[in-house]
């Protein structure tokens, strides 16, 4: 059997990488790192995991991201410390923002792509 001991990354499709770039720096405010690979990218750090842009410019999602459903679609979550604050911050920019079917302190929102993205509040400290 295969002892899976950590997640190092996850990859995603994105079909304008300047786009996606103002949003997962500017909008997600991540910490973007150095890559070294000859194909349009980008790559950030979050603690031990890393979320890499893979820039496909005839990437054209063909199914519709229903946030009805929130946690039932594929989706990336990123633990938050002010979910009012990320709410706020999303809105602000015209972002789609579901709150969490389950009750949860958690939202759902997706990237310029229609990418789902899951920002639950995690306390710190606890």
């Amino acid at each position: 059997m295969i002892e899976v001991v950590s997640c190092l990354h996850a990859a995603i499709i994105v079909s304008n990488l300047e786009r996606s770039i103002e949003f997962y720096s500017k909008i997600l405010g991540l910490k973007r790192v150095d890559r070294l690979l000859n194909y349009p990218g980008a790559w950030y750090q979050i603690g031990n995991f890393q979320i890499h842009l893979i820039e496909d410019v005839n990437y054209h999602t063909n199914r519709e991201i229903d946030l009805m459903k929130s946690t039932r679609n594929p989706h990336i979550a990123l633990a938050i410390q002010d979910l009012d604050a990320a709410k706020q911050q999303l809105l602000a920019v015209n972002c789609v923002v579901k709150m969490s079917n389950s009750g949860r302190a958690a939202l759902f929102t997706q990237d310029p792509d229609g990418n789902a993205i899951e920002l639950t509040w995690i306390e710190i400290g606890a």
